[in-house]
């Protein structure tokens, strides 16, 4: 039985209606989707690979892994860890820096073979664009180049786990992988959420064994993620927070890493900076600096991040002339005061502390110290129109203003 409602008393004022003052409609943001793996971050995060991989019901995982790492211990380590979680893993190590059509079919072909299930990778951005390559390739069919662009990837992937060794790529988070198309000479970028790898194992230690200049590179391209990132035309609230986060993090921490190999903090920070400017830039995407650099490494196979290091101060410049007030945020987390200043004087300094902290770590000034040469430029500017990560630069650029930022850079 459902007791009666109380009677209202006859006391209660009456309600008095007044028209609302008036106000500026509150902005409300478009919606975004947000892809993020499960993340094990920490020093020693990596004893959890095995099990990590044992939840995506692995039984006989696919190592991708290089040379490097194995000398370096990691890949021993690692497979003590798959053999306590009870599995038999496989391993491949048959890729190069920049990672080839060809070594992607080659590892599709070897997995097949090998009747694995779960792919692990265990590397920098190469081993892990790579190990995503093949797990396209092995689900999917054809060659790799057949998914360049946007959503590509129809048919399910192999579950994944990648253990990134860099503070840079944001491969491990990131639903990009890059692969050198060796025949037109340029990087083919693969764009979609199927690339996001189901987990992320991030041990700051693994940073510990980098060489120096691969630490400068990686730092750099992670610094040029989180800035793309910001600016870019798809961010939003949950992708600034990363962003930001990263850039200060990556300028207070990155010189440290190389004056003090055994810094644990320093090499911790730079992980986290890593994988936060990751979770940015696969979300909000990048913008010019990507497109331009992916270009010159399959031009001239060179190190990513060096060339985002000689970019970034070019690119900056050229998008600051639309949108200056977004680099104010950017230069206070990269330690500028920022007090006061319009958004083009913020921008000016952004670009100049990039520059300065190239520098320091050894980068080249121009890109004609890397191999470029004017004659190349017509042929840059042209494929770079064609990247993906073009589309959300701040600023629209044609094939001129593209030729005129590479001239710049020389």
């Amino acid at each position: 039985m459902t007791a009666a409602a109380p009677a209202r008393p006859t006391s209660w004022p009456r309600p008095v209606l007044r028209a609302p003052a008036a106000r500026p409609a509150p902005a409300v943001p478009a919606f975004s989707k947000y892809l993020v793996p499960e993340v094990v971050f920490g020093w020693g995060a990596l004893s959890e690979a095995g099990w990590a991989a044992r939840r995506l019901g692995a039984r006989r995982p696919f190592v991708v892994t290089d040379a490097g790492l194995v000398q370096a211990g990691w890949w021993a380590e690692l497979a003590g860890h798959l053999a306590e979680a009870g599995l038999q893993p496989t391993v491949w190590q048959d890729l190069t820096p920049n990672p080839k059509d060809h070594e992607v079919a080659a590892g599709a072909e070897c997995y097949l073979a090998s009747g694995c299930d779960v792919i692990v990778g265990l590397g920098g951005g190469s081993v892990i664009d790579a190990a995503k390559a093949v797990a396209v390739v092995a689900s999917n069919g054809g060659v790799i180049l057949d998914y360049e662009g946007v959503d590509r990837v129809t048919a399910a992937i192999p579950p994944t786990v990648m253990c990134p060794s860099t503070a840079g790529t944001g491969a491990d988070v990131s639903q990009f992988a890059v692969i050198t198309d060796t025949t037109r000479r340029l990087k083919a970028t693969l764009i979609g959420r199927a690339l996001v790898p189901d987990i992320s194992v991030t041990d700051p230690r693994l940073l510990t064994t980098m060489p120096d200049d691969l630490a400068a590179a990686t730092g750099l391209d992670a610094l040029t993620h989180g800035i793309e990132a910001f600016v870019s035309r798809a961010s939003g609230p949950l992708t600034d927070v990363h962003a930001l986060h990263a850039i200060e993090l990556i300028c207070g921490s990155l010189r440290g890493t190389l004056a003090r190999p055994d810094d644990q903090a320093a090499h911790t920070a730079m992980a986290q900076a890593s994988l936060e400017a990751g979770l940015a830039f696969t979300n909000a995407i990048l913008g010019a600096t990507h497109a331009m650099s992916h270009q010159v490494g399959g031009l001239l196979d060179l190190p990513h991040g060096v060339v985002n290091g000689v970019l970034l101060p070019h690119v900056i410049r050229f998008n600051a002339r639309s949108a200056p007030d977004r680099f104010v945020p950017v230069a206070r987390a990269m330690g500028i005061d920022v007090g006061g200043l319009p958004g083009e004087v913020a921008a000016e300094a952004a670009a100049a502390e990039v520059a300065r902290l190239a520098a320091d770590l050894g980068c080249p000034s121009g890109l004609a110290q890397l191999g470029v040469r004017e004659s190349d430029v017509d042929t840059l500017a042209t494929t770079t129109l064609g990247d993906a990560c073009l589309s959300t630069n701040p600023r629209d650029a044609d094939r001129a203003e593209i030729a005129a930022l590479f001239r710049s850079a020389l």
